[in-house]
């Protein structure tokens, strides 16, 4: 059951494009990734997390016959994703523990008729195990009205992946029973290995496979790593690079007028700050506020009401909401362009995780600094939470991804695009163009290691880096 031919799909891309999503212009190569879905191809994405993936499904679901079922991890990715859709006139919705019982009836309903009117219905791997759903699915199958499966976040269905989920597993169940259907896989952080197994589990058809593999290189993200002890406290460290970024844009003249043709405040620089611990994020989120910063926590012991208004309020840019204090679910889906910073207050439990986290800054391919605080004592306890979990199913894998980021904030010797690159297996990194703490001084980079991982001297460690220097302006 393939999509539109290849000419007529063509001419439908552009107008939808332009009257649904509103944007004049695709990012290379998602045209040639929508044709070979509209075409009826299996489809593989890799791409960063500025890309644009959802777009890859959402507009060939809004021009074909039939309807999409997206499956994706994420609640909050699903609302946000449904939300915007809706609001662009399409038909989605999503199925999941959230749905009221009415509505997840109603939809049940469309997908009982053969013939639903829903185009995206969003649904977790779960949801898609259950012999109810599957059954509805068969229906739709049978009239010929299934116009494609779409996962995303896909790393999710191999052991290998820093996020694998045993229920992702279950998906293979689409091609044996509906063999004909599209499938297409979406993810921003698969390793040859993680992309092999995500391939072969699916069932998707070496004659009709199209591999989309992006560099995972961000030429317009500065990444830096922030040494430190347990015996110092980094946060003034990060208050006084906060606050000289706020005065040089205020300075800038030109910078001013930029900002002011664009009606964004003066003063605000917009960011994320992601912590591994709730307490973390209200006692820093609190901190930033008394020292005039904007910032606001999220995490899942927030109540909804708040969280959802945390969201908006920041991705409007209203005063009070420059900053973000997260937990690392926040992010995932969300389409906000101007994020100038992401700094991640500790070690995360991946490198996947640490990319997919910093990738949300500078969406907009403005330049923004990605900084990683990082430290022995915040390494060891690293390891041993991932020792200490309970699934331990894929722990070789993780145990892996985060020795490899150990080696990534331990290294003096080589360039953080490059180790990037390289860990998702790109054999050449693209010239970074000093956009790295390696490139910009890699002697007093080292020097700075080897005081900073043990000196009490932490804010002396790092103004010797010259890091409070570094503006956006820097790295462009």
């Amino acid at each position: 059951m393939p999509g539109l031919s290849r000419s007529n799909s063509c001419v439908d891309i552009d107008f939808t494009l332009r009257r649904k999503f509103k944007k004049t212009s695709f990012r290379p190569p998602q045209r040639e990734v929508i044709v070979a879905a509209l075409d009826g191809h299996d489809v593989f994405v890799q791409a960063a997390t500025s890309f644009g993936k959802s777009l890859c499904f959402q507009l060939p679901a809004v021009i074909d016959h039939g309807i999409t079922i997206v499956i994706s991890p994420l609640l909050s990715l699903m609302t946000d994703q449904v939300n915007a859709l809706k609001a662009a006139d399409v038909d989605a919705a999503s199925i999941n523990r959230n749905t009221s019982s009415q509505e997840r009836q109603r939809l049940l309903r469309d997908l009982a008729t053969g013939h639903p009117l829903t185009r995206l219905l969003y649904v977790t791997p779960e949801q898609c195990a259950t012999d109810s759903f599957r059954n509805h699915l068969r229906i739709v199958y049978e009239q010929k009205e299934l116009a494609r499966i779409a996962v995303d976040e896909a790393h999710c269905i191999s052991e290998w992946g820093h996020d694998f989920r045993p229920s992702f597993k279950q998906l293979k169940w689409f091609r044996e029973n509906l063999p004909d259907v599209p499938i297409i896989c979406l993810t921003a952080t698969a390793t040859p290995q993680v992309r092999r197994d995500v391939i072969a589990t699916l069932g998707l058809l070496d004659t009709k496979l199209k591999v989309f593999a992006m560099t995972t290189s961000r030429k317009n993200l500065h990444y830096e790593v922030r040494f430190k002890s347990d015996e110092e406290d980094h946060y003034l460290d990060f208050l006084q690079w906060l606050k000289g970024v706020h005065k040089r844009r205020a300075d800038n003249l030109a910078r001013r007028a930029e900002l002011e043709a664009k009606k964004e405040r003066l003063d605000n620089v917009s960011g994320i700050i992601y912590t591994l611990y709730r307490s973390d994020c209200e006692a820093l989120a609190s901190r930033l506020r008394s020292d005039g910063i904007g910032a606001k926590p999220y995490h899942a012991g927030l109540h909804n009401e708040e969280k959802t208004e945390t969201l908006k309020r920041w991705v409007n840019d209203d005063e009070g909401y420059d900053v973000v204090v997260a937990t690392t679910a926040f992010g995932m889906g969300i389409d906000k362009e101007n994020v100038r910073f992401v700094a991640h207050w500790q070690i995360p439990k991946s490198f996947e995780g640490f990319y997919q986290e910093s990738g949300r800054a500078g969406r907009d391919g403005n330049a923004s600094i990605c900084i990683m605080y990082y430290s022995r004592e915040d390494r060891d306890r690293a390891y041993n939470r991932v020792s200490k979990e309970k699934d331990n199913s894929n722990q070789e894998a993780r145990l892996k991804s985060l020795q490899s980021l150990i080696n990534y904030c331990e290294a003096t010797d080589t360039c953080r695009h490059e180790m990037i690159c390289g860990y998702f297996g790109e054999k050449e990194a693209p010239e970074c163009d000093y956009a790295c703490d390696w490139h910009r001084d890699p002697k007093t980079l080292k020097r700075a290691k080897d005081r900073g991982l043990q000196s009490q001297d932490f804010v002396a460690t790092q103004r010797e880096m010259g890091r409070f220097d570094i503006g956006f302006e820097g790295c462009e």
